[in-house]
């Protein structure tokens, strides 16, 4: 393809972003006096018209990038046009029986589940070659399975059916289900506006001021550069919600800084890829998974926020205490000089009120009862009057439409692995799947909570491997939510397990693209740089068995609908914050001083000790913990650590 092919290709997707964009906010503009609202559209023409501008968008994105793998050039742009294009007459029929089948009752035939099939099968190609083979995988098993399941052996088989009906209501007519359901219907009316704030956001130049800021803050510690790169992640992750483009969107400076201090390129890579995953657990604003989190409990989002609010405190905390234990380790003093390029002005300053502007005004409307569309769509109302105070702005405006174009691009390449993902829910709800895997599961768990978390939190890991944070979450919590409900948890904490080890897959080896984005930015070892991941942010997977055993952690009432006592919750945080800190040096293997492999494995004993449900066992680890410390700080014989560094 020609230079020129290129630019048009390009030209193409923002052209269709732009569109996915602007009738997405449309669509959820609240009313304001004095004006006509339009929204919401009928779902008959808008979600086929919205689904097919994304997929135009993507597909010409994909053209504009050129080719995938060893599949020729030619041949790829010949299957990209051919899925936009199966695409747009599947959306057309789903325009044309969807007006049938307000005013009458209709059968399917085999025609509509061939449209059906067409719509699925586009939609497979274009997540495969968006997303990568994982989830499209995962949906074309589900697809098969849904269409041959009466001949499967076994408890997986099916009940006989009409298979016409089967495919074309549960694939893809249907507006509760399938691709075009209401999974697609929480990513319009939620997902969309939070996505192209964090775009405007972006593109308003508010994350070099935000880097600048955090390196200038923290220039007096030990592991500086790394600490700003977690303070740095964690806002801009907050807004982005994407784990991959917060690492690419700071890493590119925050990593080579990192290196520059003495951490090995593989420790570079992980601090950001830990952090840069974090962002999506970290209120008020968490990303895009929260927003569905919400709408699928029937809860505020106020609620989602609050709940998430100790757990993500708690994370970041974890990933400061494993830096400031291998500076230690490294002998790394504190920087003298900032880096001439990393100096703060006063147009930094003025740029972080392009941050805390809308996210303050986020949660002001929030805690005010507004729904986080409308808080989202203030939010955006404000930033855009606002990032005229950035001269970048005020000489190319047109800026801001580029932002809004590639938040647009973005929500269309999400809704196709949420279409995938609808193929996935409306599989395992129309064979019943998940019954007969929570009845397997509490078999295998033999009626013990612990067990029955460790199983499904493997199988959340499995599962959201290769998969962005959303889909991943969605299609875990369908298979797992209802055993673990069954064993006493409240759903708010099932579903925050879930999310938790929905949004720690990135950075778990052997699917970790998080910690791949980040190694091939610090050019160390993908699967090293993956490994450390999983080491600095081993609280991840931790923090919910935490929770789950302690609801009180999640300080909602929709977690702990009997109350708890000011002195459960009391010892709760103590024995995590222990556990924080016995943890990061243990699996470190550094305090004061190198430690034995002992001394490890008593800090990593006591970490259990500390999370689990017994009071006994909290205590026991408050006191293994204390022992080993006490022993470490005698055998040591040093002045006391300055520990400010950590909080």
């Amino acid at each position: 393809m020609m230079n020129s092919d290129h630019r048009i290709a390009q030209s193409v997707s923002l052209v269709a972003g732009l569109a996915v964009a602007l009738l997405g906010l449309i669509n959820v503009m609240p009313a304001y006096p004095g004006l006509p609202r339009l929204g919401p559209f009928p779902v008959e023409w808008f979600r086929p018209l919205f689904f097919w501008l994304s997929t135009l968008s993507a597909s010409a994105a994909l053209l504009a990038q050129g080719r995938a793998g060893r599949i020729p050039g030619w041949l790829d742009t010949a299957l990209l046009v051919l899925a936009v294009g199966a695409t747009g007459y599947a959306c057309w029929e789903y325009w044309r029986i969807g007006l049938v089948l307000k005013n009458s009752v209709m059968f399917f035939s085999p025609r509509e589940a061939w449209i059906a099939t067409l719509a699925a099968a586009a939609a497979l190609y274009l997540c495969w070659r968006v997303w990568g083979g994982a989830i499209a995988l995962l949906g074309a098993v589900a697809f098969a399975y849904l269409a041959t399941g009466s001949d499967w052996p076994g408890f997986l088989r099916t009940a006989p059916n009409n298979m016409a009906e089967t495919i074309s209501q549960n694939i893809w007519f249907a507006t509760d289900q399938g691709i075009l359901g209401d999974i697609m219907g929480i990513v319009l009316s939620t997902v969309l506006p939070f996505i192209i704030l964090g775009a405007i956001l972006e593109g308003a130049g508010a994350g070099k001021s935000m880097i600048r800021v955090s390196f200038r803050l923290m220039r007096g510690f030990k592991g500086g550069p790394a600490y700003a790169a977690i303070t740095a992640s964690a806002l801009f992750g907050t807004v982005s919600g994407s784990a991959v483009a917060n690492v690419v969107g700071t890493g590119v400076v925050t990593i080579p800084m990192i290196r520059r201090r003495g951490f090995s390129p593989n420790f570079a890579g992980a601090v950001e890829a830990a952090a840069s995953t974090g962002g999506q657990i970290l209120p008020p604003i968490m990303g895009a998974a929260a927003l569905v989190m919400a709408d699928l409990l029937g809860v505020s989002y106020l609620t989602v926020i609050t709940a998430a609010l100790v757990p993500g405190i708690a994370y970041y905390v974890s990933l400061f205490l494993a830096v400031y234990f291998e500076a230690n380790r490294l002998g790394i003093r504190p920087e003298a000089e900032l880096d001439p390029d990393l100096e703060v002005t006063g147009q930094d300053i003025a740029n972080l009120l392009l941050v805390f502007g809308p996210i303050a005004l986020i949660v002001y409307l929030l805690i005010g009862g507004a729904s986080p569309a409308g808080a989202s769509i203030a939010a955006i109302g404000l930033l855009i009057p606002l990032s005229f105070i950035n001269p970048a702005i005020r000489r190319a405006p047109w800026q801001l439409v580029t932002a809004l174009a590639q938040g647009g691009r973005t929500v269309g390449q999400l809704a196709i692995a949420i279409a995938v993902v609808g193929i996935v829910v409306a599989t395992l709800s129309a064979t019943g799947m998940p019954t007969k895997f929570a009845v397997l599961l509490s078999a295998a768990a033999e009626s013990s909570l612990l067990a029955s978390l460790l199983i499904a939190a493997l199988g959340c890991v499995v599962l959201g491997m290769g998969m962005p944070t959303l889909p991943a979450y969605i299609a875990i919590v369908v298979v797992m939510g209802p055993t673990l409900q069954g064993f006493g948890l409240e759903l708010l904490t099932v579903h925050m397990f879930v999310f938790f080890f929905g949004v720690a897959s990135v950075i778990t080896p052997p699917v970790a693209i998080a910690s791949y984005a980040a190694a091939a930015i610090s050019q160390g070892r993908p699967i090293a740089t993956a490994v450390a991941s999983s080491r600095l942010g081993a609280m991840i997977f931790l923090i919910p068995f935490a929770f789950a055993f302690n609801p009180e952690l999640l300080v909602t009432p929709e977690a702990t609908p009997n109350g708890y006592s000011p002195w459960e919750f009391g010892l709760s945080i103590l024995c995590l914050a222990a556990a924080l800190y016995l943890c990061a040096s243990g699996l470190g293997g550094f305090d004061r001083a190198r430690l034995s492999a002992l001394d490890r494995l008593l800090r990593l004993a006591a970490t259990a000790c500390l999370l689990a449900s017994s009071i006994a066992l909290n205590l026991l680890g408050l006191v293994i913990g204390l022992g080993v410390i006490a022993f470490h700080l005698h055998a040591t014989r040093a002045p006391r650590a300055d520990l400010t560094e950590t909080t």
